[in-house]
């Protein structure tokens, strides 16, 4: 008898020690995980502990470990195992009822997690600097609507300082810009790399140069320019220590290459935009000694708030694009 009760009492101490450091701590410690309590109702259902492991696409040593694993997490026996299947105790169909609640509030959280992905995943708001948006952008979004076709996508084109604004103001997802910072509030990658070049019409003087252009004389010659927040004008302005008074100022970099074509006067542009130009002679790159226009393209978003859904998709993309390109 004091045996019996001696073996009973050192189980029942073995049990409590067991779950004695989670006692009042967190519930996920103390409350099975979701694909226990699934295995409970399937065991339950079938009246099979080897029918519940196929149904859910485990061993059948794996969900008797699991089992057991359960029930002493619990502290009770939960099924009866027989050569002619297996029963669940008394406490079992008890915490079978409770498994079933919690599974289907589960189900309900789930549906409602997949609705507010499906409501984000149905827009991408995107926000881009000018080069970027007129020049590379049209491409990523083709490759991104063969993948989510379902996606509406908004574009806002504009500088560098009104990209950084949209994001910050919750009104774009993602954001492309091409100066050499990063603005105040955004994380970034690069995702690739362009060149400025100074660019005019044939018929300008500097067209038939045959030394290149010093900075000096860049830096004091009015150009046809970007406004003032654009990349363009902040990797122009940095590069020669300041500018002289702009000849024209355009909020566009087709209306900066029109400008140029049409011989209003020299420009400074991405070599992305005048490929065509320079090709058929409708405009002419001057050389400039000693001076770097290389800038980075970059990616931004807030702070701390990575991209998701589309907008990681399209990240994606231009990376994967950027590598081909350096293959080449």
């Amino acid at each position: 008898m004091s045996g019996g009760s001696g073996g009973s009492g050192g189980t029942g101490d073995s049990g409590v020690e067991g779950l004695r450091p989670t006692v009042g701590g967190m519930l996920a410690h103390r409350v099975p995980d979701l694909g226990a309590l699934e295995l409970l109702l399937a065991v339950a259902r079938l009246g099979s502990l080897g029918g519940a492991a196929r149904e859910l696409g485990i061993t059948q040593p794996a969900a008797s470990s699991r089992i057991r694993s359960m029930e002493r997490q619990l502290g009770v026996a939960l099924v009866d195992r027989s050569p002619r299947g297996s029963r669940l105790t008394d406490a079992g169909a008890l915490v079978t009822d409770w498994a079933r609640r919690i599974v289907e509030a589960a189900e309900a959280f789930d549906a409602g997690a997949q609705a507010l992905r499906d409501r984000r995943d149905s827009r991408l708001r995107v926000a881009a600097s000018m080069t970027i948006a007129e020049y590379l952008l049209p491409g990523w979004l083709l490759a991104l609507r063969a993948g989510r076709p379902d996606t509406a996508v908004s574009l806002h084109a504009g500088n560098s300082a009104t990209v950084a604004e949209r994001l910050l103001s919750d009104e774009a997802d993602l954001g492309f810009v091409e100066g050499l910072t990063v603005p105040s509030g955004l994380d970034s990658v690069v995702i690739g790399h362009d060149h400025l070049i100074v660019v005019t019409s044939p018929a300008h003087p500097w067209a038939r140069r045959r030394r290149p252009l010093e900075a000096g004389e860049l830096a004091a010659t009015p150009l046809i320019l970007r406004e003032k927040g654009s990349g363009t004008r902040q990797v122009l302005d940095a590069a020669l220590g300041g500018l002289a008074r702009p000849l024209i100022e355009l909020s566009s970099t087709t209306a900066v290459k029109a400008a140029a074509v049409g011989g209003a006067g020299p420009a400074v542009l991405s070599e992305l935009a005048v490929g065509e130009e320079l090709a058929m002679r409708r405009l002419v790159a001057v050389p400039v000694a000693d001076v770097s226009l290389a800038r980075d393209l970059r990616a931004v978003w807030p702070t701390g708030h990575r991209p998701v859904g589309p907008a990681r998709d399209l990240l994606s993309l231009t990376r994967v694009q950027d590598r081909a390109g350096e293959r080449r």
